[in-house]
């Protein structure tokens, strides 16, 4: 679609020139004798830029640069001026104009700051949409599930996330506890800042005070320049400590005060700099038992704990797994161009019937793989990996006596890991195993099978 642009000057000559130039360039152009009757058209429709002469009768270019901005539109200025009106031209930028081009106008001149106006504008509407997904990316999306343990989590979110409270996201790993965080931060006052994730199990414990606080040039061995830490880097923003129980005992009396004074003091120095940060951490061990043990700081517990927002596993939310699966399945069709419908109920059935050691980070991958090995419109039980395919599974040991007693011996094994995977639920196990549950019942006395 062609840009369109106005020609706003008193003098004939000049607008039809200008109209003529920019018309055999590819632009739709209309003109205005005065800035009265090119006020009257911007409102009546819309243009992309306006290229207006300051000095003319009625309302003066300046004013009408004034009065553009008062519309709220989006739409660019360019100024023509004398070289001796220079100063009004410089006056009518600081109100909003884009540009000016001085006095005899040159072509050539006009059609590139035209075109980079174009390109500004293309690359601020470029930024606008990659906010916006950014923050559909971080809001809920990723956070799946209709369980009233998972619509709980929304309703914690929503409630906390325009507070300045600290927040400690607990869970087991791969339930999702940077997906809250990340959700926690985009949808706060601080969404356009930082939002800085730290692994304080990745960092080894003789550098992970250097990464956080900084340090001067010379502070010890190695520190050849100055660097500034992530306490520095997230001013302003979201610093997220995820892991944070395996924060050392000597940093977390540290850690404890930047908490209490936003303030801190990089490593080799002695003059505390001031932060305003929201922190939020997480952690998968059981933080009151470190306590006991001796590992975690108690004062530091209660300053984190201030809300505590708990990540269910997807053993107590396992109505979420079919809505998880669908998920993946279609991010990854999307990102591997696969014309893949669905997952089928026996692949399903298989899903909810596993136990999730990796949380949803497990069952990610596993779809992952599905996607890559699917050869049909449904994934089925063969693209999902043998542990969930059991009748598939060659027996790997031998059993002395005759066929009979094999066979028992295999289903025996399997009736036991069916009634494991599904937390002795006899009635799911059942529904797994495509049996009656008398049938099982039965199956369970013969096989002595105790549960």
């Amino acid at each position: 679609m062609a840009h369109k642009i106005l020609v706003v000057d008193d003098e004939e000559i000049i607008r039809e020139s200008l109209s003529f130039v920019l018309k055999k360039e590819g632009y739709l152009v209309e003109e205005a004798e005065n800035g009265k009757a090119a006020y009257d058209k911007i409102v009546a429709s819309s243009f992309d830029v306006v290229i207006t002469d300051l000095e003319m009768p009625g309302m003066k270019g300046i004013q009408l640069v004034e009065e553009i901005q008062k519309l709220n539109i989006q739409t660019s200025i360019i100024i023509i001026t004398a070289y001796g009106s220079l100063d009004t031209a410089i006056s009518a930028l600081r109100n909003g104009a884009s540009d000016y081009i001085l006095k005899p106008i040159e072509f050539d001149e006009i059609l590139i700051k035209i075109n980079r106006l174009f390109e500004i504008k293309d690359i601020l509407l470029e930024n606008r949409i990659l906010k916006k997904e950014i923050q559909r990316t971080y809001d809920y999306e990723n956070i799946v599930g209709k369980s009233p343990l998972i619509k709980n989590i929304y309703d914690m979110i929503e409630t906390v996330a325009e507070t300045e409270s600290t927040v400690l996201v607990t869970g087991k790993s791969g339930t999702g506890k940077e997906l809250v965080a990340r959700a926690l931060h985009f949808k706060s006052k601080r969404k356009n800042k930082a939002f800085i994730p730290v692994n304080c199990g990745a960092i080894s414990e003789n550098l992970i005070e250097s990464e956080l606080f900084g340090h001067k040039r010379g502070a010890f061995t190695g520190a050849i320049s100055d660097k500034e830490g992530f306490f520095k880097a997230a001013d302003g923003g979201t610093l997220f400590l995820d892991e944070v129980s395996e924060l050392p005992l000597n940093l977390q009396v540290k850690f404890l005060r930047v908490l209490q004074e936003r303030e801190f003091t990089p490593v080799g120095t002695t003059s505390p700099i001031s932060v305003s940060i929201r922190f939020i951490a997480s952690t998968n061990r059981d933080l009151k038992q470190e306590i006991k043990n001796g590992k975690f700081r108690e004062d530091l517990f209660y300053r984190l704990n201030v809300i505590e927002i708990n990540i269910p596993s997807l053993k107590e939310r396992e109505d979420d797994i079919p809505v998880l699966a669908d998920h993946f399945l279609n991010k990854y069709r999307k990102e591997m161009n696969k014309n893949i419908k669905g997952i089928d109920n026996d692949a399903i059935r298989a899903l909810m019937g596993y136990e999730w050691k990796g949380e949803v980070r497990e069952l990610e991958n596993v779809i992952e793989r599905a996607v890559i090995f699917a050869k049909e419109d449904y994934i089925t039980l063969k693209d999902l990996p043998n542990v969930f395919r059991p009748n598939d599974i060659i027996v790997n040991h031998f059993t002395s006596g005759s066929l009979d007693d094999s066979v028992k011996s295999f289903e025996r094994d399997y009736i036991v890991r069916a009634l494991e995977n599904n937390d002795f639920d006899k009635e799911k196990t059942a529904d797994v195993l495509k049996v009656g549950l008398s049938t099982l019942y039965r199956k369970m006395k013969e096989l002595d099978i105790k549960a």
